[in-house]
C-alpha cells in the first residue's frame, strides 16, 4: 500500500545530514588538534626563551668566562685555558685562585689571575734562601707550585701583614710569576677582584673543577 512504502528521501536526506555533521565533528575535532600543538609549541619556545634569559643573567650577574694569559699559573693553568669564574656574593679566601684588576699609581694596570697566599691582618713571610712561604707562622703546603719561591722582586721586606681589605697573592709558577713581590703590584684590594676561578671549560682534556 502507499502509506505503507518507507520515505526513501527522508531517509536519504537524514544520512546527508548525519554525514555532514560528522565532518562537522571531524573537522572540529582536527582543528582543536591543530590548535593544541600550536599551543605546545608556543608554550616550548615560552620556556626555551625564559632559559636562555636566565642563562643570559646568570653569566652576567653570578658567572663570567675568561681565557688565561701567560704561564704564571703553570702548572695548575696554562696559557689559553678557558675557565669560568664565580664573582656573586665572593669573599676571598686562602689558596683560591681569583681574577683581578691590578690597576692604579704604579700598578702593572693589567687583569691578573693568581693565587690568594694571604688575606687581611695575616703575617706573610718568605724565605728566599729555602724558597718556604709562611703565613701567621705556619709553612704552607704548596703542592700545587711549579718552583719553590726563591725569587725576591723587592717590593717588600719580609714579614709583612697584609692591610685591612687587601690581598697578597702569587702564581703557582712562582719564579715567572710577576705578583705580589712586585712593585708593579704589591698588595691588591679586594674590591678589585673580578671573581674565583671555579671551573674550567677549555680545554676539554682538563674539564673539571679549579683547584
Amino acid at each position: 500500500m502507499k502509506g505503507d512504502r518507507p520515505n526513501i528521501g527522508i531517509y536519504i536526506m537524514d544520512i546527508n545530514n548525519r554525514s555532514a555533521n560528522a565532518e562537522v565533528i571531524e573537522n572540529t575535532h582536527k582543528q582543536k588538534n591543530n590548535e593544541s600543538v600550536v599551543g605546545d609549541v608556543l608554550e616550548w619556545l615560552e620556556a626555551i626563551a625564559i632559559a636562555v634569559m636566565i642563562v643570559l643573567l646568570i653569566f652576567t650577574f653570578v658567572l663570567r668566562q675568561v681565557v688565561v694569559e701567560g704561564s704564571s699559573m703553570v702548572p695548575t693553568l696554562q696559557d689559553g685555558d678557558k675557565l669560568i669564574i664565580s664573582h656573586l656574593f665572593y669573599t676571598p679566601k686562602q689558596g683560591d685562585i681569583v681574577v683581578v684588576n691590578c690597576e692604579g699609581p704604579y700598578k702593572l694596570n693589567k687583569t691578573l689571575i693568581k693565587r690568594v697566599i694571604a688575606t687581611e691582618n695575616q703575617k706573610v713571610n718568605i724565605d728566599f734562601d729555602t724558597g718556604t712561604v709562611t703565613v701567621d707562622g705556619k709553612v704552607l703546603k704548596e703542592d700545587y707550585i711549579n718552583t719553590l719561591t726563591t725569587k725576591d722582586e723587592g717590593a717588600f721586606k719580609y714579614p709583612v701583614t697584609v692591610p685591612k681589605g687587601c690581598l697578597f697573592v702569587m702564581g703557582d709558577n712562582r719564579n715567572n710569576s710577576t705578583d705580589s713581590r712586585s712593585n708593579g703590584v704589591g698588595f691588591l684590594n679586594t674590591e678589585d677582584v673580578l671573581g674565583k676561578a671555579i671551573f674550567r671549560i677549555l680545554p676539554i682534556s682538563k674539564f673539571g673543577f679549579v683547584e
